[in-house]
């Protein structure tokens, strides 16, 4: 509401308002249960558990998804 507003008086001004794109499709989402973190700490491993301890104090904590783009090709 607040910015259909700020659009409006910036057009009354004479200011030229951008349309602002809408989102592309997002990726469709899985809805399928994340494994416990367990299982998934498990799959790591034991040696690179180890090492990341020692060098991060690394804590595995929760089991999130990712956006596909936010990874690397």
């Amino acid at each position: 509401m607040a910015e259909s507003s700020f659009r409006a008086e910036a057009r009354d001004r004479g200011e030229v308002v951008l349309a602002v794109p809408k989102a592309e499709s997002e990726e469709p989402v899985d809805t399928k249960p994340l494994p416990p973190l367990d299982k998934m700490v498990e799959r790591i491993p034991a040696d690179v558990r180890d090492v990341l301890e020692e060098l991060f104090r690394a804590k595995f904590v929760a089991v999130r998804r990712v956006p596909a783009k936010a990874l690397k090709s």
